[in-house]
C-alpha cells in the first residue's frame, strides 16, 4: 500500500482500440496502474507493446476506448479541452530518453520555453528555470 500518500494517476481496466482496415487492434488491454504522489515511474517494453499509446493517454493527448483514467481524483474523460490544456501545461511532465532541445538556446533558455507558453512573466522565468536546472543536476551547465 502507499503509506497514506494520495494517488495522482489511476488507470482502471484501460483499453485502447484502433481499426486497421477490417481488423480491431487492441493497443492496450485491461491496464491497471496507480501512481502515488512523489513516485517516479519508467515505462519500458519492446517496440509495439503500447508504450506510446499509454503515454498519449497519460498525457491527456488521447482517451481510452474502455476504462477509466483519474488524474488527481478527476475523471479525465469529463474535462473540457481548455481544462485538458491546463493539465498538460501545468500538471504533467515527461522525461524522454531522446530529447529535442533548441540548439541555439542555452540550457536555461530551453527550460524557459514552456514557461513562456504558460504565461510566466520573463522577470520570473529565469529564476524558475535556474532553480529547475539545479534540481535535476544541471547546475554545472549554467
Amino acid at each position: 500500500m502507499s503509506s497514506g500518500r494520495r494517488p495522482i494517476i489511476e488507470l482502471r481496466q484501460v483499453e485502447k482500440h484502433y481499426l486497421m482496415g477490417a481488423f480491431l487492434v487492441k493497443a492496450l488491454d485491461g491496464i491497471d496502474l496507480t501512481v502515488f504522489e512523489g513516485d517516479y515511474i519508467s515505462i519500458l517494453g519492446p517496440s509495439g507493446c503500447g508504450k506510446s499509446t499509454l503515454l498519449n493517454i497519460l498525457g491527456c493527448l488521447d482517451q481510452p476506448s474502455v476504462g477509466e483514467y483519474l488524474l488527481e481524483g478527476r475523471d479525465v474523460s469529463k474535462l473540457e479541452d481548455d481544462e485538458l490544456s491546463q493539465v498538460r501545461g501545468k500538471r504533467l511532465g515527461f522525461i524522454f530518453q531522446s530529447y529535442n532541445l533548441i540548439q541555439q538556446l542555452t540550457v536555461v533558455e530551453n527550460i524557459e520555453v514552456p514557461l513562456y507558453y504558460q504565461g510566466v512573466p520573463e522577470s520570473e522565468s529565469r529564476g524558475i528555470a535556474v532553480d529547475l536546472a539545479r534540481q535535476v543536476g544541471l547546475g554545472e551547465r549554467l
